[in-house]
């Protein structure tokens, strides 16, 4: 696992768009198969209850945003190119890691980066982007809330080098460091432990939610088909021939059977454990600053996958 350090930016469209491996535009949204982590103040720009999937030209516009905000604060080098990139490249023979796995390496090394603080409240904002086979890219905007500048560790490149050969060694990863680690392999079986739990929480949260859809009374597919036949019954109650009634009895018959099944999914969906962890919310697009043009404030509920 190589990790490398790009040049700073003054925006997020082109360090986006290199994560992405296309332009950044305003039309695919990113779901969190695709941003598989991020600064834990990101839930703050969701309203309470509501759900959104940002496209790649909000993510960018939201990351650029305290820059626009906050144009005063400059780097230790007097310059004021904030966006900080870096990807994590696997080795080409390394196995497809799962998102847990995505999830845990972003948040490893954008605390060695110093980037993500926990319990931070000023921390700066951050995604991990994970939408090219066996890569992974962390930006950040290296202006904080507070109107300072992110300081990050000395000898970076020597920190993350040393977090890579311990998650190679936990994850089973291919290494370019030559000779066995002795530890390698109780601590690949901690985090398959770890990430088996993660994995198995997260499987069984996004079934019930497929099943809660499927049941729901007022938008769910079955209770559609149900509707309809509920309404072909109606009709041919009211046909004079002697077919209509009995037909029309078959398919009442059959629009109850499909009641009971939507009971049945829900109580199943009601069994099956909750989530270890809550699911990522995706926040709303930050306000636009005087003097700037809009950034997009239209709601996009509808997923489309990347």
């Amino acid at each position: 696992m190589i990790i490398r350090i790009g040049p700073r930016d003054s925006s997020a469209d082109e360090p986006l768009a290199e994560a992405l491996g296309r332009p950044v535009g305003d039309r695919e949204g990113l779901t969190h198969h695709t941003v598989v982590a991020h600064w834990e103040h990101l839930d703050l720009y969701t309203p309470l209850g509501e759900r959104q999937i940002w496209t790649s030209a909000e993510f960018a516009e939201h990351l650029d945003d305290p820059r626009r905000r906050h144009p005063a604060p400059v780097s230790p080098h007097g310059d004021r190119r904030a966006i900080w990139h870096a990807d994590v490249r696997l080795h080409p023979d390394d196995r497809d890691l799962t998102g847990p796995e995505w999830s845990e390496i972003a948040h490893r090394i954008a605390r060695a980066a110093g980037i993500h603080r926990p319990g931070d409240d000023h921390g700066c904002r951050w995604i991990a982007v994970q939408a090219q086979p066996g890569r992974l890219d962390l930006l950040a905007n290296l202006v904080r809330p507070d109107d300072t500048w992110t300081p990050q560790p000395h000898r970076l490149p020597a920190l993350l080098s040393a977090e890579s050969r311990r998650i190679e060694a936990e994850l089973g990863l291919i290494s370019p460091r030559t000779g066995p680690d002795p530890q390698q392999a109780a601590q690949q079986a901690r985090f398959v432990g770890r990430t088996r739990q993660a994995s198995t929480a997260d499987t069984t949260s996004q079934l019930a939610a497929l099943l809660r859809q499927l049941a729901d009374e007022r938008t769910g597919p079955l209770s559609t088909v149900r509707g309809l036949i509920e309404h072909a019954a109606h009709r041919l109650e009211d046909l004079p021939d002697a077919y209509g009634p009995d037909s029309a009895h078959r398919l009442e018959l059959i629009a109850h059977r499909l009641y009971g099944i939507q009971q049945s999914l829900d109580s199943t969906a009601a069994a099956l454990p909750a989530a270890a962890r809550p699911a990522l919310v995706w926040p709303t697009p930050p306000a636009p600053t005087p003097g700037l043009a809009p950034g997009p404030t239209d709601t996009r509920l509808a997923r489309s996958p990347v």
